[in-house]
């Protein structure tokens, strides 16, 4: 059909000075059904050869009529979010008007960016619009990674009333859309609950816990921890009594991204960077709530990003937007630099909350190295997603051969990586290692846990 289609354009070529004309799928059926037509007549009958150019002519001139009875294009419009989030979808939506005889069948192609359909191309039919004068298409687009996408180009193609004939239009475009970091968990109703109820909501209110910062005295019961009897005022009342100190705030939390190859690898569709940055946006969310102070810092090769501190929940939007900004490398990432650069910048202790991944342990060897001179100074937390693929395949029953030896293949990556984090933690390092879908909640969780702990400061 393609083959049959290329020829008959070839043949209109003359006509399109006049009119941007295209043979349908239906006209290429119709030709390749004559083609037998034709040879039958000229092995039955060859003084009736004539009749074969005559048939295809008459077939050249329905598609240029049945193109011409159909309407013009008035106009059209897209429409589309100009700011989306990765791994979100978004609604692309076109509007066209017809004048004269409405078209039997319209359709629609975009050039785009990769980011936001796979190959570049996105396709979708057009219908009588029912709410208002016009044709109108929609699709869904989902961005698979973040940054900067443009839409190129764009065709409309309409076909007459016999569908024989189309006519075809194509512009460029220069639309730009911007793809963000996922928010929806800082958006999502449990959460906002969460930091209206808790300790750290909106209520301005001390917080007591077991800071430096003294608060008050009260009247020591039983239960409470011996270290806090404070044995002075105890002995000026002649009762015991118990200092209670305002919780810490103001700490420093940093979040610090591997964006190296491993964390370029997608899980479940979206990138493990992606992931990563949805998941500390939201605690770093939770975090700016709790009075404390937080920065991002990327790097790969060499370090990409370092914010500045911010502690004003108001301006989270700096966060989101320096988070845009990471980029994706395919490089195994430099720990040592990255590691040495950030601990220059730090000038006081802080929790530096770090998103990596591995493969083997010798790729982690470095890796280790780096965060155990780390510890020596900051807290260190180390957060990586289960690998869900190497899961499946060490629980996949042996069936035959291959699938046994992938089985204890993927077994032996896993004890390596168990490996590895249990050295992470016998250096100090706290580890988290959760699936994607839960790595978000579990951060929050360990933050809190982390901060109650007034082990930050």
């Amino acid at each position: 059909m393609r083959v049959l289609r290329l020829v008959l354009n070839i043949l209109l070529l003359p006509l399109r000075p006049l009119l941007i004309v295209a043979p349908t799928e239906r006209a290429a059926w119709i030709a390749a059904a004559l083609a037998p037509v034709a040879v039958l007549i000229a092995a039955t009958a060859p003084g009736a050869w004539v009749a074969a150019p005559l048939m295809g002519g008459a077939l050249l001139l329905l598609i240029a009529l049945d193109a011409v009875m159909t309407g013009k294009l008035d106009g059209w419009e897209i429409r589309t979010a100009e700011d989306i989030e990765v791994g979100q979808p978004s609604v692309l939506a076109i509007t066209a008007r017809f004048a004269g005889r409405a078209p039997s069948r319209a359709e629609a192609a975009l050039e785009c960016d990769p980011r936001l359909a796979p190959d570049g191309r996105v396709t979708f039919a057009l219908a009588p619009d029912p709410l208002a004068p016009g044709w109108r298409g929609e699709t869904t687009l989902t961005p698979a990674r973040r940054g900067t996408a443009t839409v190129a180009r764009a065709w409309m193609r309409w076909e007459g009333p016999l569908r024989l004939g189309a006519r075809h239009v194509d512009y460029p475009l220069d639309k730009t859309i911007r793809i963000w970091p996922d928010l929806s968990p800082v958006r999502s109703p449990d959460l906002q609950a969460f930091l209206r109820n808790a300790q750290i909501g909106l209520i301005a209110r001390r917080i007591r816990g077991e800071g430096t910062q003294f608060e008050a005295l009260s009247e020591y019961e039983p239960g409470m921890d011996r270290r806090r009897i404070d044995w002075k005022a105890s002995a000026r009342h002649t009762r015991l009594f118990a200092r209670e100190n305002e919780s810490e705030r103001n700490n420093q939390i940093v979040f610090a991204f591997d964006c190296g190859q491993a964390m370029c690898e997608p899980v479940d569709g979206l990138p493990r960077i992606d992931r990563a940055v949805s998941a500390a946006l939201t605690c770093g969310y939770v975090a700016l709530k709790g009075g404390d102070k937080v920065a991002l810092f990327g790097f790969a090769r060499r370090p990409q990003i370092m914010t500045p501190f911010i502690g004003d929940a108001r301006a989270f939007h700096r966060l989101q937007s320096a988070a845009a900004g990471l980029d994706y490398e395919p490089v195994e990432p430099n720990f040592t630099l990255a590691l040495a650069t950030l601990t220059t910048k730090l000038k006081r202790r802080s929790l530096v909350v770090i998103f990596s991944d591995f493969t083997d342990p010798t790729a982690a060897e470095l890796m280790v190295e780096s965060l155990g001179r780390l510890v020596n100074k900051h807290l260190v937390l180390f957060v990586t997603m289960t690998d869900s693929e190497v899961e499946d395949l060490v629980a996949a029953p042996p069936g035959d051969i291959a699938t046994l030896a992938r089985s204890v293949t993927a077994d032996s990556l896993a004890q390596q990586r168990k490996l590895v984090l249990t050295r992470l933690r016998r250096l100090g390092i706290d580890v988290l290692e959760a699936p994607w879908e839960t790595i978000g909640p579990r951060l929050i969780d360990r933050y809190l846990a982390i901060r109650s702990s007034e082990a930050i400061g």
